[in-house]
């Protein structure tokens, strides 16, 4: 572990200028460049308020605020889509790279690290506006809102894990790509993200707790919505789920690492 963490100190520069290559070569050419991805999240914001808030009238069970279900459904889909960006990203991380492999020598560790600090810093962009939207309407959730590093980091690992895993398989095996995208769909429906779990009959609910995506997006929502503090023992479940995929990510890695160079 130590190595990898030096060989990621040592390669900083890479990472660094790696990372600001992506984010302008995403947005080069365009006339509004940086600005995309304020306008892109903001729109759905807007979108969400005003269609589940004064359209549908959608509300959450107990709550009378009139807003409380269009925050929960953003702050679920922004979560998830954190979630969906790292696992889809680092899936094809490896074969995207497939060249600069081949041609550049450098620790092959760089890439997840690459994917995560992208989605991090669209997932700040995107969370910065979302508070922006919650402290101009009066719904700040308070001293809660430092939970959210824990609840951040914890998502992070886990992403990480599953990438890694996700990553050094497809390129062994390209339908892994496939199927995983297949499998993201009925996922997204099996997590309490547009509905709240408390409506599923006792024994669907105790079948979703073992999504560890549950209580991580509920932990958000209850958040967002509430001001109320992760309950962290809820998470536990979690944490192991990312601490496996992590071990078992960085296992195939060092396994795999050459082989996979061959086989690209």
């Amino acid at each position: 572990m130590l190595s990898v963490y030096r060989s990621l100190y040592d390669y900083r520069g890479f990472i660094s200028g790696s990372v600001q290559r992506e984010f302008q070569a995403r947005y080069r050419n365009s006339l509004l460049g940086a600005l995309w991805p304020i306008f892109n999240p903001l729109s759905m914001i807007v979108i969400y308020t005003v269609v589940f808030s004064h359209i549908m009238h959608a509300r959450l069970p107990g709550v009378d605020d009139g807003m409380a279900y269009s925050i929960y459904l953003c702050a679920g889909l922004l979560a998830w889509g954190l979630f969906s960006e790292i696992t889809l990203r680092s899936q094809n991380m490896f074969l995207d790279n497939a060249n600069l492999l081949k041609k550049v020598s450098f620790p092959k560790i760089c890439l997840p690290t690459i994917v995560l600090i992208n989605a991090g810093i669209n997932f700040a962009i995107i969370i910065g506006l979302f508070l922006g939207f919650l402290l101009i309407t009066g719904r700040w959730p308070g001293v809660a809102l430092l939970s959210l590093v824990p609840l951040v980091a914890l998502q992070m690992m886990l992403c990480a894990g599953l990438g890694m895993v996700l990553g050094i398989l497809n390129v062994f095996f390209r339908d892994v790509g496939q199927l995983f995208g297949i499998c993201l769909q009925f996922w997204f429906w099996l997590t309490p993200i547009i509905y709240p779990i408390t409506i599923l009959p006792e024994p669907l609910q105790k079948l979703l707790r073992f999504n560890p995506l549950t209580n991580l997006i509920g932990s958000y929502q209850n958040l967002f919505v509430y001001g109320q503090w992760p309950i962290w023992s809820s998470l536990l479940p979690t944490f192991v789920t990312g601490a496996v995929f992590c071990t078992m990510g960085l296992y195939l890695f060092r396994k795999q690492v050459g082989a996979m160079e061959d086989e690209l």
